[in-house]
Order: C-alpha cells, then sequence, then structure tokens
C-alpha cells in the first residue's frame, strides 16, 4: 500500500461509535437514556454545582482549618548589597522609589531591609527601613552612607 495522506486512517481499536440514546428499547439505551428513573439528574438542564454532596456536608467542610494567619505580619522586602552594587552607579541616591522604579523591587509600599549578602565597590547613599550590621559595615566601608527611614505611624484619634 502506498504512503501518502489519502490512505491515513486512526489505528485499530482507538475509535469507537457514539452511543445512540433513547433510540427505542433494542438499542439498550432507549425510554430513559440511561439517566435512570425520575430526580434531577434525570432532567434536562442538569449540572451538579461543584463539590455538592447531595446535602451531606462538604469535604471541603468537614475538614480542619490548618495553620494561623497573621494579619499583622511585618512585610520586608529584601535587597543585597551584591544587586545594589550591579545597577548603581557609584554616588547615587539609593530610596524604595528608585529600587521600584529601578525594578528591583515589586513594590515600595513595604518596609526595605538592606542585607549584607555580596561586596560593596561604590560609595551610595543608600536609605531603608532596616539594615543588617554586616551590610551597614560594608556600606560605610565603601565610602557611602546608611540613612534609616522612620515609618510614620498613624495617628491615635482620643
Amino acid at each position: 500500500m502506498a504512503i501518502g495522506l489519502n490512505n491515513l486512517h486512526a489505528a485499530e481499536g482507538s475509535t469507537h461509535k457514539k452511543k445512540r440514546l433513547g433510540r427505542g428499547p433494542g438499542s439498550g439505551l432507549g425510554k430513559t437514556a440511561g439517566r435512570g428513573n425520575k430526580g434531577q439528574k434525570s432532567r434536562s438542564g442538569y449540572s451538579g454545582k461543584v463539590g455538592f454532596e447531595g446535602g451531606q456536608m462538604p469535604l471541603h467542610r468537614r475538614l480542619p482549618k490548618r495553620g494561623f494567619n497573621n494579619i499583622f505580619k511585618k512585610e520586608w522586602i529584601e535587597v543585597s548589597l551584591s544587586s545594589l552594587d550591579k545597577n548603581f552607579e557609584a554616588n547615587d541616591e539609593v530610596t524604595p522609589q528608585v529600587l521600584h522604579d529601578r525594578g528591583l523591587i515589586k513594590k515600595a509600599k513595604h518596609d526595605v531591609v538592606v542585607l549584607g549578602t555580596g561586596e560593596l565597590s561604590k560609595a551610595l547613599r543608600i536609605s531603608a527601613h532596616r539594615f543588617t550590621k554586616s551590610a551597614r559595615e560594608k556600606i560605610e566601608r565603601a565610602g557611602g552612607a546608611a540613612t534609616l527611614i522612620k515609618r510614620s505611624m498613624p495617628q491615635e484619634t482620643a
């Protein structure tokens, strides 16, 4: 037999005839068309709710909740000295807004902590909410300045 697109066919046993429902008692799927007798599932237009178990308490509600989510958790965005060394020139001013503009951090609204990983070969003026001890030492050794940003607390009403 010649090989060609006109001679292609499915592998034997890979295709089946479609079930023809409700075509008389001789088909084996006549009358109720395999849906059983009565009830919501036998009617047209039925679509079950995801996770619905017939009124029984669903599994996702039976299982216990695990863990704890602290809504007052402090969010810190970590920035390493090596990334600052790569992305800034000597004597540049580095603030959370500048870091955000350059794409080093996603959001400028969280507090930034400068980590002492890597080396700093340039003098940078860095402003952040927190510095590790090693980061502060390396910044000052390179001739730069590490300035703490004070987070303004919300005003209390009397």
